[in-house]
């Protein structure tokens, strides 16, 4: 019987950009690093995925510098699931839920 925890799908390790100029009632669009995303007045968010299932969540603070939130990450029952270790406010968690070539789509949980 498969364990509903396994380890993390390779093909998405890496760093991720918020392409926020894509996204959509799916949820939030997220790019691979290399991506060619235009300029930005506003600070990319990004989630970098290792490949030993840590994590790491940067968002804008309240000063528009980026914070870095540890996290860790995991395929669980067919679905990619990252947890934050400590989130003071908003999501809790982030579910990617489309990936296609160098494209995810996640939605964020327990805000």
């Amino acid at each position: 019987m498969k364990s509903a925890k396994t380890p993390p799908p390779h093909d998405l390790v890496g760093r991720w950009l918020h392409a926020y100029e894509e996204d959509g009632d799916e949820g939030q669009v997220y790019r691979r690093d290399d991506a060619e995303l235009p300029l930005s007045r506003r600070p990319r968010e990004s989630l970098e995925l290792r490949a030993d299932g840590s994590a790491t969540m940067s968002v804008a603070g309240e000063d528009d510098r980026a914070r870095a939130q540890r996290a860790a990450w995991r395929e669980e029952a067919g679905e990619i699931v990252v947890r934050l270790a400590r989130a003071s406010k908003g999501a809790r968690e982030v579910r990617v839920r489309r990936k296609s070539g160098g494209r995810i789509v996640i939605q964020r949980e327990g805000a």
